[in-house]
């Protein structure tokens, strides 16, 4: 790289910093940051316990896997992560994804499910990592925020509905609301009352919890501060509840369901079986997975960094999240994420650095080695309670109707994803979605809006005509363009100024007016020239006002403004004053031709 004068060379530690945030970070780091971090991983730590084996609950998956991916994958983003507070481990999205990807591939319980969980986890490192490297954050524009708020709600509800079995200890089966509604009742009658009750219980505690216990606790005269610590954490009491119940009450014997032994001690490094089949059956999904998880873990940490004004490098956070799914395939985990509620709490409990990210999957580490025997007891309903309200608070049904009353084509794309997600599956549904965004997109540019713009009386603005009262010209229309040219519109575009100077033929100049025109593509600078020509044999003159410089540029490498009949302006009004002034001496030339005519035709 050639230096160029008075530019400064980024050093060897800067540009090492940039692909290891830790290195930045770390040289700065100081006592008061080290207190706000352990401070915030205990916290978290609490919180992710009962949440890793509710997650891994729902993936289909043993418990202690859920403990395993809230270990490694952790590390490793605060080493490769951009994300001072962002709180990577198992989502409920990321889950049920995982259990529809892999219950294609094998039944749930067996070995080669867990390696299909692996193999997800795996790829999505993989692909997250590719993604980075080639600096392809981009890609992930294409999953629209209606598409992704439908998705979303959408399998909150898909996995609220899942988790109804366990609240009423029955068993049911199924991936979309078609399949597991029917079947909930046609069950119902084989309810397990204590079962029922726990479950029923957990879910009205978890719910009033979340503003009541705040509450209670700030009667209680404690600080706001620590009152939402605690509020934040309750799922431990409704955990810690559930276990004292089955212990006390011998409820296992009255047919509750418990997690049962839970393994104690560390994950295996090991490689995940490398079975090309598999690889192939799963890359789809792992894509998919990959995508939906990079969107809510840069969405959740853009939006804590701008709180303290840090800032967030989307493609560094690929590599970092890349890095912690490969962890999470190493060390017997599954597909991860970072999740909004564990980052708001570490947020709010004072983390200050990815540290807080090693200490807490130090915490986790600790409960598999020593505290699973604690977890013998505990009730599967609690598990379930636990995951209904979660993602409850992810369902936004009012998002729908923000949708229909703003953009009925974010609307459409909006239902589309829902009604395919709940009644085909996730996997078909942000397809589907996807696709309905880009091609609604793509019909919409193609009808793409012009207005016929003329003159504020009194000022330099030109205004749609439909809009605002304003002063025409009559012999120059002009077209304001309000959409980039490229091949889906170039056609349509074409066919409409053809419409509009036939329509009006005493039209001599027309001005295209280009302040929103960012890119013409070869399909449009064809059309441009098409125009050209035929408004030339029709003794009309093409001219272009207000065209942004890069569009410029382009148009620059071509013949099309040497072969342009008429002007480029830099202002609508410049070009205005210049064509009215031909008007009037068009006017006045024919005038005086037709007097002359008349001077010069014999008398009566």
């Amino acid at each position: 790289m050639t230096q160029k004068p008075g530019m400064k060379m980024p050093s060897k530690g800067a540009r090492f910093s940039k692909y290891l945030p830790i290195v930045e970070w770390g040289r700065n780091y100081r006592r008061k940051d080290l207190a706000g971090d352990l401070l915030a991983a205990v916290i978290v730590t609490i919180m992710l316990i009962p949440q890793s084996l509710a997650y891994a609950m729902l993936a289909g998956l043993p418990p202690e896997i859920g403990l395993y991916a809230s270990i490694l994958p952790l590390v490793a983003y605060a080493l490769f992560g951009t994300s001072r507070t962002l709180a990577v481990g198992p989502v409920a999205v990321a889950s049920l994804m995982t259990a529809a990807a892999a219950g294609s591939i094998a039944a749930q319980g067996t070995p080669e499910y867990i390696a299909a969980a692996l193999m997800l986890a795996l790829l999505s490192g993989l692909i997250l990592l590719a993604m980075g490297l080639f600096r392809l954050g981009f890609l992930a524009n294409f999953l629209s925020h209606p598409v992704i708020s439908g998705f979303i709600t959408a399998s909150g509800l898909i996995i609220a509905a899942s988790q109804l079995k366990h609240i009423f200890g029955i068993s049911v089966s199924g991936h979309t609301l078609l399949e597991i509604v029917p079947q909930l009742g046609a069950h119902l009658s084989e309810t397990n009352g204590p079962t029922l009750i726990i479950g029923a219980s957990a879910i009205i505690f978890l719910f009033w919890s979340r503003s009541g216990l705040k509450r209670t606790l700030i009667g209680l005269r404690l600080s706001e501060s620590t009152a939402a610590m605690f509020t934040r954490t309750a799922p431990v009491f409704a955990v810690a509840g559930g276990i004292l119940a089955v212990q006390f009450l011998g409820l296992e014997a009255a047919g509750v369901r418990i997690v049962g032994e839970v393994p104690s001690g560390l994950p295996a490094l090991a490689m995940p079986q490398l079975s090309p089949d598999l690889m192939t059956a799963l890359i789809g999904s792992a894509a998919l997975i990959s995508l939906v998880g990079f969107v809510e873990s840069v969405s959740v940490a853009q939006t804590l960094a701008a709180k303290r004004r840090q800032r967030v490098d989307p493609n560094q956070e690929l590599i970092g999240l890349g890095t912690a799914n490969l962890a999470a395939g190493f060390s017997g985990g599954y597909p991860v994420t970072g999740g909004f509620a564990r980052s708001a709490v570490n947020f709010d409990a004072g983390a200050q650095t990815p540290a807080a990210g090693i200490f807490t999957a130090i915490g986790i580490a600790l409960a598999a080695l020593f505290l699973t025997p604690v977890l013998y007891a505990l009730p599967i309903a609690v598990l379930g309670a636990t995951i209904i309200v979660a993602v409850l608070s992810l369902v936004d049904l009012s998002a729908i109707k923000r949708a229909w009353i703003y953009s009925k084509r974010d609307f459409i794309a909006m239902m589309g994803t829902i009604l395919i997600t709940l009644t085909a599956g996730v996997e078909l549904g942000i397809m589907v979605g996807v696709g309905l965004a880009i091609l609604l997109h793509l019909y919409h540019t193609s009808r793409p809006h012009f207005a016929i713009v003329g003159q504020v009386p009194g000022t330099q603005h030109f205004r749609n005509v439909d809009r605002h009262d304003v002063q025409l010209s009559e012999c120059v229309l002009t077209l304001r363009v309000d959409e980039s040219l490229y091949f889906a519109n170039s056609r349509f575009f074409e066919d409409l100024v053809y419409k509009e100077i036939a329509d009006r033929p005493q039209i001599t100049h027309l001005v295209l007016m280009c302040p929103a025109v960012n890119m013409i593509d070869e399909s449009g600078l064809a059309s441009l020239e098409a125009i050209n020509a035929r408004l030339k044999e029709a003794g009309v003159a093409l001219h272009l006002s207000e065209v942004k410089g890069p569009v410029m540029d382009r148009l620059n490498r071509t013949d099309f403004l040497e072969n342009l009949t008429g002007n480029v302006y830099l202002h609508q009004y410049q070009a205005m004053q210049d064509l009215d002034k031909d008007c009037a001496e068009r006017a006045m030339n024919a005038a005086l031709y037709s007097r002359a005519r008349l001077a010069s035709a014999p008398g009566d």
